[in-house]
This record gives C-alpha cells, structure tokens and sequence, in this order.
C-alpha cells in the first residue's frame, strides 16, 4: 500500500493552526443568506476560470463568469451563442465542465454522508472534466501510452509520469491508502494534498489529469468537513504563481518521494485564501447587535450588498456614497435599496434634508 512520507515541520503547524482558527470563525458566523450566495458564485467563479487558466485556458475572467452562470447549457456553441462570448469551443467547453465538475461535488457534500472515496469516483470527475473535450474511448478510461509533462511556454519536458502498465496498480495502492486507518490519522488537508499530489504523479488519463486531481483534493476536504462553506478557491493561488506551482509538485521527486515542502506550499496557498474568507466574514459581523441583526433570513439584493459592505467599512455614508459606488444606477433606485433597507432594520436614517446620512441599525 502507498505510504506517504513527509516531516511535521513549524511551518506545518502554523498553516494547520491557521486554516483551523479561520474555519471556526466562518461556521461560526452568521450571514445574510444573499451574502453566503455572493460568496459561493464568487469562490466558483474563480476557481472553474483559475483551474482551467492553468491549462492554458484563454478565456478572461469576466467571459467565464457569463459562461458559468448560464445555467442548463452543455453545449459550447450554444453557450457562446447567447452569452455572446467569442472564444474557441474548447475554452468555452472546459469552463462549462469545470462548472458542473464543481457542482456534482456540491451534491455529494449535500448528501452529508461518510467519505467514499473510490475509483468509480475518480472516473466521474475525469467524465465530467472530459466531455466533448476527449475521444470518449480515452474518457474515464487509464492511457496505454507513456505521456510527458512539458514546461510553462516551451517544450522542455520536465516531468515523466510512471510508465502505463504501473497505472492501475498505482492507482489502487492509492485508493486503498485513501480509506485505510493509516490514512484517517491525517489532518485531512494533508489528506488533500497527498492526493493532489500522487494522481498528478501517476497521470492515470491521457489528458485532464491536473483537474481531475484538483477536484478530487476539494471533494475529499468537503467530505471530510473543510468545506469552509464553499467560500474559498485554491486554484487562484496556483495560478497566481503557476511555475511555482509545478516546482511544488516536482519537489517530491526531487526529495526521494518526500512530501514535506509540497506539503508547505498547498497548506500555506490555503491558509492564506481562508484567512481572505475570515476577514470578509469578519466585516459582517463587526458586533454582536450586527450578527443578531444579520442572523435572520434577510433577503437582500446585489446593489444592497454592496451598500452594506459600504456601511461596513465607512461606518456611515451619504446618498451621494452610494451613488459613487453605483454609478450605473440612477438616484431613485439607490434611494428605494436605502428605504427598503431601513424597514427590515438594517440600517437608521440620520438627520434630514442635505444632512441625512445612513448608519448600520
């Protein structure tokens, strides 16, 4: 069976310790259900543009935002049709993929079961990865042919995955690590990032293997409870630095098999997003009047999410605040979010005529 190697050093500790301080904070804290929603589209949106971007994806941020939240859409021509967005089909098919990657992993989470974490589960997220994008024959199916990984922008190789006979053994040895005792002795986001590791080392498929392994390191964190409430996206922290990124993985090979530095880097990229997620949280629930005020279903709306953040920050704003951070939206409407706000006891009116500002209640 696999055997993972790697040391506990400080920096390990102190990632752990962090990632764990920041997850109490956000279960902990309640939100607006418009803002939980805000923070999900947003952790989605980045990490099916940043994964893919990884794999030379050209599509911009924005493009993909549109093609993601086009909902019922498989097609890559169809979704580019009434999105609007000129792009290869190829782009346009791996974002629609990604997304509804994501989304199956949200559904087993929703099933708030025990991990079962199997190759039948592996085989789905290189389906879902995959679709329109590879011949279906490779598809879910182990490569019978040696592949190589070449370098950022050139084609120096720099990476030679196990020969393709070893696959399926390679892959089992894993399977069977993943759900032993030994395993469950781990902190799970070691667990994760094992598992990241060795299937992007074993390259079970002939393409799509750095997504697959990505999704299958985030389903077994949401199955194992470090979920964070879906507010967060590793994949912005690997693209952020994508050489980086490959050297992280490479270092294990390079170190005999040891895992301890890339073991660093991915706690470290995750600490550092949750601590990002924490200090958002943190602004929403500045005092307990605010999380009581907050804790009831309060539906809100995009324009009055962001003038609540305003209020958060500033303390206080005027009309013309918020008509610079709306700048789009004429006076009436602003003015209409405001009084709707001030009835559902979010936030008091003060002074009058010129003078009025608006405060949190």
């Amino acid at each position: 069976m696999y055997q993972p190697q790697f040391r506990i050093t400080n920096n390990l500790l102190t990632y752990i310790s962090n990632i764990e301080a920041s997850k109490a904070v956000i279960n902990n804290s309640p939100l607006v259900p418009a803002w939980e929603a805000k923070f999900r589209d947003d952790a989605l949106t980045r990490t099916v543009h940043f994964g893919t971007k990884i794999e030379g994806n050209d599509l911009t941020k924005d493009q993909a935002q549109k093609v993601i939240q086009l909902k019922g859409v498989s097609n890559s021509k169809e979704a580019s049709e009434k999105t609007g967005v000129t792009a290869r089909e190829r782009d346009i098919q791996e974002v629609i993929n990604y997304r509804n990657v994501l989304l199956w992993i949200d559904q087993q989470k929703a099933l708030d079961r025990k991990p079962d974490i199997s190759l039948q589960t592996l085989h789905t997220l290189h389906s879902l990865t995959m679709k329109g994008l590879l011949d279906e024959k490779l598809v879910s199916h182990f490569r019978q042919k040696q592949v190589v990984v070449q370098g950022i922008g050139n084609s120096e190789v720099v990476f030679r995955p196990p020969v393709s006979v070893e696959v399926p053994f390679l892959v089992d040895e894993l399977f069977a690590w993943i759900n032993s005792p030994e395993a469950q002795q781990f902190h799970p986001v070691f667990r994760a990032a094992i598992v990241h590791y060795q299937l992007v080392y074993i390259h079970p498929y002939v393409e799509g293997n750095g997504r697959t392994a990505r999704a299958l390191a985030t389903l077994l964190m949401y199955l194992l409870g470090y979920d964070f409430k879906r507010f967060f996206s590793l994949e912005q922290y690997f693209d952020g630095d994508v050489d980086r990124y490959y050297k992280a993985l490479l270092s294990v090979q390079q170190q005999s098999g040891d895992t301890t530095y890339w073991l660093e880097y991915f706690c470290y990229g995750l600490a550092i997003e949750i601590d990002k997620v924490k200090s958002q949280v943190q602004k929403l629930s500045k005092d307990l009047k605010m999380k009581k005020e907050l804790g009831r279903q309060v539906a809100l709306s995009e324009r009055q999410i962001i003038l609540l953040e305003l209020l958060q920050n500033q303390g206080e704003i005027t009309s013309d605040d918020a008509q610079e951070i709306l700048p789009n939206i004429s006076v009436d409407t602003i003015l209409r979010d405001i009084r709707d706000l001030i009835q559902k006891g979010v936030v008091a009116k003060h002074g009058v005529t010129k003078g009025v500002t608006y405060k949190l209640a």
